[in-house]
Formats: structure tokens, sequence, C-alpha cells
């Protein structure tokens, strides 16, 4: 669950910036994740995590951009930048060794299972497939983008499929190893 809060920001970029425009939009996934970094900070047992910093950094970066320069994005090129910066923070945190499920997994289990090189792979698998269907995100924002003769309806199913998939592998992946260990 948290790990999908982790999301928010994106979230509330997609909506604001559908509602409002393109810097609000930005503006809106930087106060969000602004205040999960907080909460982050202020609630004990919790620690910052490095997707929540790179989110704030994302966001805070893109809507300064924004509106110190007269960009016109389009909403494909505006997600193709979010997207790309959220597949270079995950990618970033698996470079690091620390891939970024890590730290929310540490959450939800005992200290103990923490440095189990079980634990430790399930969270680089899983990350790795965060990182492909931020991959797949993406190529869909190149093809919205950049080849407008194809239906925008392609790029917004293919992001469906590769955001529902990943969850739902985030989901049974762990279960299925332990059933392997059993």
């Amino acid at each position: 669950m948290n790990l999908l809060l982790a999301f928010a920001p994106f979230m509330a970029f997609v909506v604001i910036e559908r509602l409002v425009g393109v810097p609000a939009g930005l503006a809106a996934g930087a106060l969000v994740a602004g205040v999960l970094l907080v909460r982050d900070l202020v609630t004990p047992g919790r620690r910052i995590k490095l997707l929540e910093i790179g989110t704030v950094l994302l966001f805070g970066a893109l809507t300064v951009y924004a509106l110190t320069n007269d960009v016109q994005w389009s909403i494909a090129a505006v997600r193709l930048r979010v997207d790309a910066g959220l597949m270079l923070i995950v990618l970033a945190s698996i470079a690091l060794r620390q891939p970024f499920t890590l730290q929310y997994a540490r959450e939800a289990v005992g200290r103990e299972h923490w440095h189990s090189p079980d634990f430790v792979h399930i969270n680089y698998v899983i990350s790795a497939a965060w990182a492909v269907a931020f991959g797949v995100l993406v190529l869909a924002d190149i093809v919205m983008a950049y080849v407008p003769a194809l239906p925008h309806s392609a790029g917004i199913i293919a992001t469906a499929v590769a955001l529902i998939a990943t969850m739902k592998f985030t989901s049974w992946y762990p279960d299925q190893r332990a059933a392997k260990r059993v």
C-alpha cells in the first residue's frame, strides 16, 4: 500500500494537468511529493525514500522550468519528461544498490528479513519490473508525442496495461517466491 501511495504525486499531476494545465499539474505533483517526504521525516519509524526525494526533485525542477520558460509542451511531451524521470529514478536506485521497493518492503516486514538474500533479490526483481513498466510508458509517450497519426488510445492502453501488470506482479511475485521456498 505504501508503494502505491508513493505514486500519488504522479496521480495528482495527471488529474490537475488535465483539469488546469501543465504547470499546475507539475506543481501539484511537487506539492504532493513534498508532503510525502515531510510525512516520512516527522513520522516515527519511517525513513525518507529515494523515490520520494527523486520525485520532489523531478517535479520541482520541471515546475520551475515550466514557470520560468515559455514552454508549450503537449500533454504527451510533458508526460514523456515525467515518465522518463521516474524511470531514471528507479534505474538509479538499482544502480545505487538500493532498489526503490526495498525501502517500502522494509516497512512491512521484520528487521530479521532485511538482509536475507531472497528478500533483497525479490526487491531487485520488482524494482526492475517497475523500470520496465516505466520504459513502456516512455515509449508510449514518445509515440503519442511524435506519431500523431496513431490513435491516442493506443498509448493510453499501453500505459494502463503496463501499470496494472506491474502492480499485479508486485503483489504476486513475493508470494510466488515464498511458495517455491516451501
